[in-house]
C-alpha cells in the first residue's frame, strides 16, 4: 500500500480508526523525526494473544516467562511505580502498574507504505479494510470544558520550598515534582484529539495506546531505553525553554538554555543517574555520553537531551535490563530511591501511566520504550480527562518558575482538549 507524503495523514487517521474496533492497540508514531539515533518507528499493533497484568513485582519474571516460551512481539507499557509497588495512596489508576499483550497483527508505517510484520490472517483482507475504513470526521468542541488542577499555585509553590529543604539537608540532590490537571464530565473523541496533539506539537516518541475503554494521547520527545542488538542508548531530557514566534527571541531563549549552569547541573545530575543505572546491566567501562546538552528544537519548546550509550552484558534478559534502569532518572531525581519516598510524600496523586513508558519488545529480544510525558490520559466510561506536569527542583529553583514551566509544558494539551 504505497502512499505518498501529503496522503501520510489521511492513511495514519485509517488506521487509527480501524485499530479502534479493538478493545486493545499501541500505535507508537515517531511523526517523522529523523534525529541522528532513530526514533520509534511507526508502529501499530492491534488484538490479543496472550496479555500480562502486573500486580506484583514479580509480574516481571512472568512477562520474561512467556517471552522465553516463545519469542515473539510484545505491546504495552510499564506505569511509573511497575516494580516497587510503593504507593500508600488510596487511588486507583486506570492502567495499573503494568500491561504487556501480545497481538493478533503488527503493522509498520514507513517510507510512504504499510508494512505488516504480523498476522494470521489474509494480508489482503487488512489493507482493504484499512483502506476503506470510514474515518470519523465528527468536530467536537469543549469551549467549556474546565481542567482544574489538583493543588493551587500558593500549595505548589509551598510544596518546592519544603522540598528545598529537604536538599539544604542532604536529603536529596533533585527531585522532579508533578502536578495533575483533570476535568469531569467530559466526551471526546481520543483518536481526533490525537492527531490534534500531534499536529499541534509533533514529537518523536508519539503513540496513542488503548487500553479497554482507557486511553493514552502521548506527544513525548523523550526516550527512556532502547535496546538495538549488544547496544544500548538512553536519551534523557533536563531542561526546557519556551518557543517564540519572534525568530529573534526564540534564538535568545534557545541560547540561554544552552548556557544555563541550573539546568547544565540538573541536566549532568541525571546523566549521572542514567550512567550508574546502565553500568548495573553494561559491560564494565563501555557506559560513554554520546552527547551532552544537546539542544533540540519542538514547537512548543527547546529541550536539552543528552544520549548515553553502553554495550549489553551477553545473555542478559530484557527485563532485567529495564528493571535496572526503572523508573527514569529524568522523571525522579538523585538519589533515586530517596526522591521516590519523596515524591510519594508530597505529590497529591499517583503518577499511575504517567512518567512511566509505552513502547515494544521485538523476536529477537530489541526493545525500545519512550518517557510518558506531554500526554493526555482519558477513560471513556468515566467521562474523565487528565494530564500530569512537572520540572526537576534543585536547591537553587525559583518555585514561581518552575510553576510557570508546568504550564509551559501544559499549554499544548490545554489548547487541544478545548479546541
Amino acid at each position: 500500500m504505497d502512499i505518498n507524503k501529503d496522503s501520510f495523514i489521511e492513511i495514519k487517521t485509517k488506521m487509527l480508526n480501524w485499530a479502534n474496533q479493538f478493545n486493545i492497540f499501541c500505535f507508537l508514531d515517531n511523526n517523522e523525526y529523523d534525529f541522528e539515533t532513530p526514533t520509534f518507528e511507526c508502529l501499530l499493533a492491534v488484538g490479543c494473544k496472550q496479555t500480562i497484568c502486573f500486580s506484583e513485582t514479580s509480574d516481571v519474571e512472568k512477562l520474561q516467562a512467556f517471552y522465553a516460551k516463545k519469542p515473539t512481539w510484545f505491546f504495552g507499557h510499564l506505569g511509573y511505580n511497575a516494580f516497587e509497588n510503593a504507593y500508600t495512596k488510596n487511588e486507583e489508576t486506570d492502567f495499573g502498574n503494568g500491561f504487556f499483550f501480545e497481538p493478533e497483527i503488527v503493522l509498520k508505517l514507513t517510507n510512504g507504505k504499510i508494512e505488516i510484520l504480523q498476522t494470521s490472517i489474509d494480508e489482503n483482507i487488512i489493507k482493504y479494510e484499512i483502506e476503506n475504513t470510514i474515518v470519523n470526521i465528527k468536530i467536537e468542541k469543549n469551549e467549556e470544558l474546565k481542567i482544574l488542577p489538583h493543588i493551587t499555585k500558593e500549595e505548589y509553590i509551598h510544596k518546592i520550598k519544603q522540598l528545598q529543604q529537604h536538599i539544604l539537608r542532604g536529603d536529596c540532590y533533585e527531585i522532579n515534582f508533578c502536578q495533575k490537571f483533570e476535568a469531569k464530565n467530559t466526551t471526546l473523541n481520543p483518536i481526533q484529539k490525537y492527531l490534534e496533539l500531534i499536529a499541534l506539537s509533533p514529537a518523536p516518541f508519539g503513540s496513542l495506546y488503548k487500553l479497554n475503554n482507557a486511553f493514552c494521547l502521548c506527544a513525548s520527545p523523550e526516550r527512556f531505553l532502547q535496546k538495538k542488538g549488544n547496544k544500548l542508548i538512553s536519551q534523557p531530557i533536563k531542561g526546557t525553554t519556551r518557543r517564540n514566534a519572534n525568530a529573534t527571541i526564540d534564538t535568545e531563549n534557545k541560547n540561554h538554555l544552552l548556557q544555563s549552569q541550573k539546568e547544565k547541573s540538573e541536566n549532568v545530575m541525571v546523566v549521572d543517574i542514567v550512567r550508574n543505572d546502565m553500568s548495573m546491566v553494561c559491560e564494565k567501562g563501555s557506559v560513554k555520553v554520546k552527547e551532552l546538552f544537546g539542544i533540540y528544537s519542538f514547537p512548543q519548546v527547546h529541550q536539552m537531551i543528552s544520549t548515553i550509550e553502553g554495550t549489553v552484558a551477553a545473555d542478559l534478559p530484557f527485563t532485567k535490563i529495564i528493571e535496572s534502569c526503572y523508573p527514569m532518572g529524568s522523571m525522579t531525581g538523585a538519589p533515586k530511591k530517596r526522591v521516590m519516598e519523596l515524591i510519594e510524600q508530597y505529590e497529591e496523586n499517583q503518577r499511575g501511566l504517567f512518567s512511566g513508558s509505552i513502547g515494544y519488545i521485538t523476536p529477537n529480544a530489541d526493545f525500545d520504550f519512550n518517557v510518558v510525558i506531554r500526554s493526555i490520559f482519558y477513560n471513556e466510561t468515566k467521562k474523565e480527562v487528565s494530564f500530569f506536569a512537572g520540572s526537576g527542583i534543585t536547591f537553587y529553583s525559583n518555585a514561581e518558575e518552575e510553576y510557570d514551566e508546568c504550564i509551559a509544558k501544559a499549554e499544548a494539551l490545554m489548547k487541544v482538549l478545548i479546541s
